[in-house]
């Protein structure tokens, strides 16, 4: 007769020998995979080398080609104008790509094209600079920057002013322009009409 030597019993399993044993949702600690696991990992090929060296040269040059295009970008928008303003807990940037403000830890970003208006105000006294972005949608996002000095405000203004005239396209000038072409229609048909008279 055949005796073995040691315990027969399994090791206890569960929360109280193993603090992050969830039952249903992790294996505990000292498991091993299942023995399928292992029967599908050895059926699987290994990659050869080469492979290994094609792939890792086409994710190379992937990667140079996106740091090149991102490059590009960012000469563009560093071609034309930029605001930008700050204190010690706000930011407000105003390039090509659009506007972002920054408070503390919260931030948030707006393109050209989600932006309704852009409003600045300047108060009688102290030293703090509003800048509110309006959104189409009736929504509006007021950022202070705190100015060392009031004689900022003029320079702050000027800045954004030609920031907002390279890049910001108001939805009005369309408007007029459609107007000016219904108004010299109406004249045109107002003229044609006193002339059969």
């Amino acid at each position: 007769m055949e005796q073995r030597i040691g315990s027969s019993s399994q090791p206890l399993e569960g929360a109280g020998f193993d603090p992050a044993f969830v039952p249903g949702l992790t294996a505990p600690a000292g498991s091993s995979d299942t023995p399928e696991d292992a029967k599908a990992e050895a059926a699987e090929p290994e990659e050869s080398s080469a492979e290994k060296a094609d792939v890792d040269e086409a994710e190379a040059e992937k990667a140079v080609v996106e740091d090149d295009d991102a490059e590009e970008a960012d000469e563009e928008a560093s071609e034309g104008p930029v605001f930008e303003a700050s204190d010690r807990r706000a930011e407000i940037v105003a390039d090509a790509k659009g506007v972002r403000l920054r408070l503390d830890d919260q931030a948030c970003e707006f393109r050209w094209d989600e932006i309704g208006a852009v409003e600045t105000e300047t108060p009688r006294f102290g030293k703090r600079f509003t800048i509110t972005v309006h959104t189409p949608d009736r929504r509006w996002y007021p950022i202070e920057i705190e100015a060392a000095a009031r004689s900022r405000f003029g320079e702050w203004e000027t800045q954004l002013d030609a920031v907002l005239d390279a890049y910001f396209e108001d939805g009005d000038e369309d408007e007029d322009d459609e107007s000016a072409e219904v108004d010299e229609a109406a004249l045109a048909e107002a003229e044609a009409e006193v002339r059969k008279d």
